[in-house]
């Protein structure tokens, strides 16, 4: 009896374990720039380039989730851009998302000719990660290098807010 329930709670929980986070794959960097310029000029667009490879990176990763449930979804539109390897999808990128859990889209950026979009991100960015970007109609920042807290994450974000002239972001009701 103990195997029949063993084997029936095993293909119920299968299920949750396979789940993994959705995400998109952008084979050239044009189709982020397209995402960028549909994005809701009212919010504040939050880019965060990332890579499961880099440390300082995933430290950061659990800020942005909760900059996505202070402030919400009205209010920003969060982007966690990885530049992970595309021969490395199944066997780290997956596995990396199943065993956490992000909020904020994440695409993975194949486009493996950095050198010819780094530039076009920001002209003076050596390609170096984490790098946020804070994207408000034509108003943009950027940071270079990983946020020690959440705490910094929203004072540059709120600096931004205070440089082009915008109020505060109202914090999320949810």
């Amino acid at each position: 009896m103990r195997k029949v329930y063993a084997i029936l709670l095993s293909f119920l929980l299968a299920p949750c374990a396979l789940r993994a986070q959705v995400f998109k794959i952008y084979e050239n960097f044009s189709e982020l720039e397209e995402r960028i310029a549909k994005a809701d000029g009212n919010k504040l667009l939050v880019i965060n380039f990332w890579a499961t490879y880099c440390k300082p990176c995933v430290k950061e990763l659990p800020f942005f989730n909760q900059l996505y449930h202070k402030y919400g979804s009205q209010n920003f539109e969060i982007l966690l851009v990885s530049l992970d390897f595309r021969s490395q999808l199944e066997k780290k990128f997956v596995p990396f998302l199943r065993s956490y859990t992000l909020q904020p889209e994440v695409i993975l950026l194949s486009d493996q000719d950095a050198d010819s979009w780094i530039p076009r991100v920001q002209p003076e960015w050596d390609g170096a990660i984490p790098l946020t970007m804070l994207v408000r109609g034509k108003a943009r920042d950027f940071h270079v290098g990983e946020f020690e807290s959440f705490e910094e994450l929203e004072h540059f974000i709120h600096n931004f807010f205070q440089r082009v002239g915008l109020p505060q972001p109202p914090i999320n009701d949810r």
